[in-house]
């Protein structure tokens, strides 16, 4: 009985690592990552040869670091994250590459000060569509 156990927990352990090593085989991951102070941007680039550029501000625990805070930025062993050891930050490389800097408040967080920006663009925008009777009403579909 622990003979046929043992060889189960055998075959399950080598469907899960072929899963894995062909998921990384398909899916990029970083190859190199670095800190641009120049452009004040992190610059991770893929293996699929995308390069992604970020600043550092839109990242969770990464937004008041400092330059020398930044560029000591660690690839992990699979190439799937970005480590800051002295900020205790790491970041997954699917994540920022769909656009996603943190948690699900820090992103909230983003969109509420986005949409809270004011221009002079904006402003006249707005002045002409209260001008027009404002927001056009909903119409129901039948």
């Amino acid at each position: 009985m622990v003979d046929w156990i043992n060889s189960e927990i055998t075959r399950a352990y080598e469907r899960a690592t072929k899963a894995g090593e062909a998921r990384l085989a398909r899916e990029p991951h970083a190859a190199k990552a670095h800190y641009d102070a120049r452009k004040a941007r992190l610059v991770v680039e893929l293996t699929n040869s995308v390069i992604l550029m970020l600043p550092p501000k839109l990242l969770q625990g990464l937004e008041s670091a400092s330059a020398a805070q930044l560029s000591k930025v660690q690839i992990a062993p699979l190439g799937t994250g970005l480590h800051w050891e002295a900020l205790d930050a790491d970041l997954g490389i699917a994540e920022l590459a769909s656009g996603i800097f943190g948690k699900k408040t820090w992103m909230s967080e983003l969109a509420r000060q986005a949409g809270s920006r004011t221009s002079a663009r904006k402003a006249t925008s707005s002045r002409e569509n209260g001008r027009r009777g404002g927001r056009p009403r909903l119409r129901k579909s039948s």
